[in-house]
């Protein structure tokens, strides 16, 4: 009987000992779990009440101090327009103890026309020069030395003296492109007492002062937005930097109004879909009479294509490789052009039809045939995959697969059947075609300059600004891809002012900037709609053939 009953005791501590085994790990993940939760909770919640631009990240990229306690941290938050790195333990204390840049001066009096630097101690960029006794700042593993956050001028913790924190910023290499918080200041006062010459206010009335705005598309390219969204608000003013996803650019291009005629510069971070929606937004200020407002624009390329951003000597992409503080000299150093844009009437057929006619604007291209197929299987398939297409390579080879399909299917054969072609007014006789690229201009396909074509027959360049449109043929995908690799020409078919094709049967692919659709039996129209204003790049041309660089 004792044996049984110690053999029931073993049992039951066996038992006990099972169920803590179990549970033990159980209750602390789940508390470790419910810890996590409200420490992140506590962080979104100072994130959102912050005046700075939190931003939590588990790796920074270089060595980094926190601010407050200074200890050495590889996780935590930093402030993308000042520039703060913080351990998740004193981000408290840090929201509290540091002001973050000021978009506008707060409280000030009267008209000011300067301010002080504004000081930020530690995580000095590298390879940073102090001011004063020009060595290197930052060597130190540890907390040291300054950095203003205007004129990113650094300065060694035995050189910092009280005339430099008194000291007023000059805003360092982009004092020309940064709008400062007192000029919005004075404006603001100025526009509350219905006063509008502004021509006295500084830096309004210096002479060389041209005002940039950032417009990045955080959707375009490789998370690469994101990322430059933070970087120009280090170097330039915050209210200067908008988010396409988060304000559309109507909105944001009302900055312009507070700023001096003809003199704003605009630099738009995404592709050539982003840059055409910009552009529509300037074209409503026209019927604003918002005119002498209107700003220049730059291109910095994060779409696929980029073909317009080609054109304007901006490149065919850009995935980092050449630092912002080079970009923003780029913008500077780059002239004015005009950029011809075209209306595109879709008109359908048939007698009962009362639908409107479908109107788009053309700043590069339009086709229809096996291009536009290519473009409209790629938009099917990333519009039920998104996540799959982040990355300019796969898209492209996605691109290539349609492409290499319809060399097999050979859906758009004998589109000159089916299609007639007037070049203003004039009827053209087709040749056996399966497409028609109707050019705005120089490159197309992605890097690929098609009026030119190889530059074995005399054919001028074509310009993007002289009020003509290039017309050319291709025989299927297999002759794109030809001549994308320089071994064929297209079948030039002329230039016109006014460009008229004429869908008699079936449905076939089209396209206008990359955005396709099917379409069946109508008339498209082209005609001359405007004319924007552009920056040119005179940088390095992503095609090899020099001879067929732009010179304007």
């Amino acid at each position: 009987g004792s044996g049984d009953a110690s053999w029931a005791v073993a049992d039951w501590r066996l038992a006990v000992w099972t169920l803590c085994s179990v549970l033990l790990p159980v209750l602390i993940t789940a508390w470790c779990s419910f810890q996590r939760s409200r420490r992140q909770l506590l962080i979104r919640d100072i994130f959102r009440k912050s005046k700075h631009d939190w931003h939590y990240t588990d790796l920074f990229g270089q060595p980094s101090y926190c601010c407050v306690c200074a200890q050495h941290i590889l996780r935590g938050a930093f402030c993308s327009c000042c520039g703060l790195r913080v351990c998740e333990r004193c981000l408290k204390k840090a929201d509290q103890r540091f002001l973050c840049k000021e978009i506008m001066m707060r409280g000030s009096t009267g008209a000011s026309s300067s301010m002080p630097h504004h000081w930020i101690r530690g995580n000095v960029p590298l390879c940073s020069c102090c001011m004063v006794c020009k060595q290197q700042c930052g060597t130190q593993p540890k907390l040291c030395d300054y950095r203003c956050v205007w004129c990113q001028y650094t300065v060694h913790d035995e050189c910092m003296v009280d005339s430099l924190r008194t000291e007023n910023c000059t805003f360092g290499e982009f004092r020309d492109l940064i709008i400062p918080p007192y000029y919005l200041s004075t404006i603001n006062q100025m526009r509350k007492e219905k006063r509008t010459s502004y021509e006295k206010v500084v830096p309004y009335c210096r002479k060389h002062w041209m005002p940039v705005m950032v417009l990045a598309n955080t959707r375009s390219g490789n998370n690469m937005g994101e990322i430059l969204l933070g970087e120009f608000k280090m170097l330039l003013n915050p209210v200067q930097v908008f988010d396409l996803s988060k304000i559309a650019p109507a909105k944001a291009l009302q900055l312009c109004t507070w700023l001096p005629c003809n003199a704003v510069r605009v630099l738009v971070c995404g592709g050539d879909g982003t840059v055409g929606w910009v552009l529509d937004a300037i074209d409503e200020m026209k019927i604003k009479g918002q005119e002498r407002y209107i700003p220049q624009v730059a291109i910095l390329p994060l779409g696929t294509g980029n073909d317009l951003s080609n054109t304007l000597g901006w490149g065919a992409g850009y995935a980092g490789e050449v630092p912002v503080e080079q970009i923003l000299r780029n913008v500077m150093e780059a002239d004015g052009i005009k950029l011809d844009r075209w209306k595109v009437q879709v008109t359908n057929k048939g007698y009962y039809n009362l639908r409107k006619p479908k109107v788009f604007t053309m700043n590069n291209y339009f086709s229809i045939g096996p291009d536009a197929l290519m473009a409209l299987n790629f938009h099917a398939h990333r519009e039920k995959t998104p996540s799959l297409f982040s990355s300019r390579i796969i898209n492209k080879a996605v691109y290539f697969f349609y492409g290499t399909k319809d060399c097999l299917v050979q859906e758009c054969k004998d589109l000159n059947k089916k299609l007639e072609l007037e070049l203003d007014g004039e009827r053209i006789e087709l040749p056996n075609l399966e497409g028609i690229i109707v050019l705005n201009i120089g490159y197309w396909g992605g890097g690929c300059r098609l009026w030119e074509g190889m530059g074995d027959e005399p054919y001028p360049l074509a310009r993007h600004d002289d009020g003509l449109l290039e017309v050319v043929g291709v025989h299927g995908s297999f002759h794109c891809a030809q001549i994308q690799v320089k071994l064929a020409n297209p079948v030039r078919l002329g230039q016109a002012h006014t460009v008229r094709l004429i869908l008699k049967s079936s449905k076939m692919p089209m396209q206008v900037d990359g955005e396709p659709w099917a379409q069946g039996p109508c008339t498209v129209t082209i005609t001359h709609k405007t004319r924007a204003l552009m920056l040119y790049h005179s940088g390095e041309q992503t095609d090899d053939d020099d001879a067929s660089s732009l010179s304007e």
